[in-house]
């Protein structure tokens, strides 16, 4: 893992310099471009934004690891607020969720709870939750949730979960939640693993990625492909026109932010693409995790700062 990468992982559990940029001119400046702001409102509008390009939303309510039953309840009321207005507003958006911030550190059953109650309301209002994933000590109770998730009643089709090509036991939980028709977000993956559970090496985790994307197509189940990387794109819609896949079988999915050019470019060449766009105060480690899976963020937001 090359320096820079671990660099970033590091500064993202930096408690004092999160406070400093969370609560600076300078540090909401420089997340603008990743972040789309602080307020529901304000995410409802970058939402609608997006859409007007063709390109279909996920909104996240940032945070994560809450500290009280309390504060996870907060936390749905937030996503109860989103999937409200998704439908009042007719937005082609669905939200994402992390489970730590409905309270699974401090209650599983609670987090199952909020979580139910939220695919529900996805469901009434003819929408989607996608679970994500966190670090690999959450892997397998997240999967074994959404499962549980899954089967509920009317929740078919309605929670999906994210799967990260970095890890070495992706294909087996691919296999197993393709068996449960369970909807998928594939990606390369953004925490700092150790090399027992993790590609060490870039190109064995594109080669991973790959191997799961020709996994996932052929499926019968509409997954999500979340790369910015121009091969991997070019690998799945090559793999797609060999297998006769048609493009409206499966989406690509990007980041608020990133790679604007290519989002255009997909749709005009007609792939359905999803942005995830987050929003809130808690923004400093997703902030520090962009930079680290792509340092040349970096640079961008240097060379842009002072325009206008």
């Amino acid at each position: 893992m090359p320096i820079s990468r671990s660099m970033f992982i590091a500064l993202s559990r930096n408690r004092a310099l999160r406070q400093f940029m969370e609560n600076s001119s300078l540090g909401v400046r420089m997340s603008s471009r990743f972040v789309a702001g602080k307020t529901v409102e304000e995410v409802l509008v970058a939402a609608a934004a997006v859409n007007r390009q063709g390109i279909s939303t996920s909104l996240d309510s940032l945070g994560e690891n809450v500290h009280s039953p309390q504060e996870a309840r907060q936390a749905a009321g937030v996503y109860h607020c989103l999937l409200d207005a998704i439908q009042q507003r007719q937005l082609d958006a669905n939200v994402s969720v992390k489970l730590t911030q409905m309270g699974m550190d401090l209650d599983p059953g609670l987090a199952l709870s909020l979580a139910a109650d939220l695919v529900e309301h996805a469901a009434a209002a003819n929408t989607f939750v996608r679970i994500d994933m966190e670090g690999s000590d959450y892997t397998q109770a997240t999967i074994d949730m959404v499962s549980k998730l899954h089967a509920s009643n009317g929740n078919r089709g309605r929670v999906g979960v994210v799967i990260q090509a970095y890890l070495y036991r992706s294909q087996a939980d691919i296999d197993r939640l393709l068996a449960e028709k369970i909807r998928i977000r594939l990606c390369k993956g953004a925490y700092q693993e150790p090399a027992n559970l993790a590609f060490p090496e870039k190109a064995d985790v594109d080669k991973n990625f790959v191997r799961l994307m020709q996994s996932l197509l052929p499926s019968g189940v509409y997954h999500g492909i979340a790369t910015h990387d121009e091969r991997m794109i070019d690998a799945t819609c090559r793999f797609a026109r060999e297998r006769g896949i048609a493009p409206g079988e499966f989406e690509f999915q990007m980041l608020y932010g990133v790679r604007r050019d290519l989002q255009r470019s997909l749709v005009a060449a007609g792939y359905r693409v999803r942005v995830y766009i987050p929003f809130g105060t808690d923004w400093y480690p997703y902030f520090m995790r962009r930079l680290a899976e792509r340092p040349a963020n970096l640079l961008f937001i240097a060379r842009n700062f002072f325009r206008q």
